[in-house]
């Protein structure tokens, strides 16, 4: 029988664990902040820096998922992709049903400091704009939607389209968010993005795009629901 030390090396080793395991860790990390949410600040930043060393330790695992360069109709449309996602995000809010939403992410409530209050924007933006788009399209778009296609999700080609794939990730994507219904048209557009240009890199752009541009917004308009 093969030892614990044997099967996490197993585990860590198998191809859907560099796109499953920083989601998974991501998502393990969230959920205490429902019960404790004065730990909210602490647990951010350990799951956003321990989710972004995962990510950097398997780098080489998404060399061929992200080596298409971005051209310029890349970076255009990934733009205005993630622009448009962004204004419906915002814009239906309190309009359309919603999970109950968490707590909310107030820096200034959280920190007894201006610079400790400066840290967690800081964090904050970097997690949402940076980490957590590499993570989920890594999961959603260049894992689950290629799995769904085949169990070999490598020898699928990205971008590749059945409705099965394009519509079943897109509803998991919205039903990951507690704003389902604009999760959802938000998952139907980031998919649509990488059918369209078959590049996953502008897919993270348009998702990056959209969450830095939330949090901008955030932070000038202070509804920290959004966060």
């Amino acid at each position: 029988m093969p030892s614990r030390p044997n099967q996490v090396r197993q585990w860590l080793t198998r191809p859907w664990a560099p796109y499953i395991l920083p989601f998974a860790l991501f998502l393990l990390l969230t959920e205490p902040a429902r019960f404790f949410p004065s730990l909210m600040p602490l647990l951010y930043t350990i799951k956003t820096i321990s989710v972004g060393a995962l990510i950097w330790y398997w780098r080489h695992s998404y060399r061929r998922d992200l080596s298409p360069k971005l051209s310029s109709g890349d970076i255009g449309t990934a733009v205005i992709c993630g622009l448009i996602v962004l204004i419906i995000w915002i814009v239906p809010e309190n309009i359309l049903y919603q999970f109950a939403p968490g707590h909310q992410f107030n820096p200034y409530a959280l920190s007894r400091t201006s610079a400790g209050a400066y840290g967690l924007i800081f964090i904050r933006l970097s997690g949402s704009a940076v980490i957590v788009p590499i993570m989920e399209e890594l999961f959603w778009r260049a894992y689950l939607m290629r799995y769904l296609i085949d169990p070999d999700f490598h020898s699928v080609p990205m971008g590749t389209f059945t409705w099965l794939s394009f519509t079943g990730v897109a509803v998991l994507f919205g039903l990951e968010h507690h704003r389902i219904i604009v999760g959802i048209v938000a998952g139907l557009f980031y998919g649509g993005l990488l059918i369209r240009r078959k590049n996953l890199k502008a897919v993270i752009l348009a998702h990056g795009v959209t969450n830095f541009g939330l949090g901008i917004y955030v932070l000038l308009s202070s509804r920290w629901a959004f966060w």
